[in-house]
């Protein structure tokens, strides 16, 4: 690849890290860098990160993109809310260009993470998919005729938060029965320890699935949680395939061939879309980053 080949700054803004790279078109990695989220000043550090990355290009640097969590303005690139980053009305947009003197894109962490995987990864040319990144917690990119919904107010994609179980469990978000609650990297893991198991992970529980009659009642419960949720989305969305991201969707066998199941059962009149994993796995929102970093600077 050519030295002078136009590059772009990409960060995926999270509540514990910062993960961040310099890119190249089609996607190819330069230079990575991740820094931990300090508890302070994290729109110092996200600036220092991206002046880091610059100083190790190895070419002509012409943007820079950062997908970011919490309730999005995108036309704007202000972050409205984000809990994990206790920002409120940030207008990032505005204080990144001023920043790095750079076109500059701002793009919803799971929402870039989705345009990458309709770019390069599973989704790859599909225009109706959905994108469910299922970790600490739960989201959703909703791609439908080839755009993205955001909503009225940028909060779209909030799958983890759809009540699935009247009455159910409390969610940290004051609703109960939230689909997170049940089906989730924390949510599993606290549902096993409040029955009575170990402190394990979540990981940890579906290794002993089959010879722990506790971690297979909590499992299946957590797969028919999330098969809820899926038929839900299809029935409103219709989309061709439903890309699972995440550190859960590592499961394998102990996910898919069971939710595909009870996802079966409950569409009964009409076909199931394909259900994969996703492509680019923890570097999607990242990888959107960069896309979103290549489009501003068009």
């Amino acid at each position: 690849m050519s030295a002078d080949a136009p590059l772009v700054l990409a960060v995926d803004l999270g509540g514990t890290a910062m993960k961040g790279a310099v890119v190249a078109q089609g996607g190819a990695v330069r230079t990575e860098l991740t820094r931990p989220t300090p508890s302070a000043d994290i729109l110092g550090a996200l600036i220092e990160l991206l002046r880091e990355l610059r100083e190790h290009a190895d070419g002509d640097v012409v943007g820079a993109g950062v997908a970011t969590p919490g309730m999005l303005d995108e036309q704007n690139g202000i972050v409205h809310y984000a809990s994990n980053l206790d920002w409120r009305d940030v207008p990032l947009l505005d204080i990144l260009r001023r920043e790095l003197r750079l076109p500059v894109a701002v793009g919803h962490d799971v929402r870039a993470a989705g345009l990458a995987e309709r770019t390069l990864g599973a989704a790859r040319g599909s225009d109706d998919f959905v994108l469910v990144p299922i970790g600490t917690g739960v989201a959703a990119a909703l791609v439908t005729a080839g755009g993205t919904i955001t909503g009225a107010t940028g909060a779209a994609g909030e799958f983890g938060h759809i009540p699935v179980v009247p009455g159910g469990e409390p969610c940290t978000c004051g609703q109960r029965g939230c689909l997170e609650v049940y089906m989730s990297g924390a949510g599993v893991a606290r549902r096993y320890r409040a029955a009575g198991g170990d402190a394990l992970s979540t990981r940890r529980i579906v290794e002993r699935l089959g010879s722990d009659p506790l971690a297979d009642r909590v499992w299946g419960e957590a797969v028919e949680v999330l098969a809820q949720g899926l038929t839900i989305l299809t029935l409103l969305l219709d989309p061709r395939v439903i890309v699972l991201g995440g550190g859960v969707s590592h499961a394998g066998d102990a996910l898919f061939p069971p939710l595909e199941k009870a996802v079966s059962a409950g569409l009964a009149w009409r076909e199931r879309p394909q259900i994969v994993r996703s492509g680019l796995g923890g570097d999607a929102g990242r990888t959107g980053a960069g896309l979103l970093a290549f489009g501003a600077a068009r």
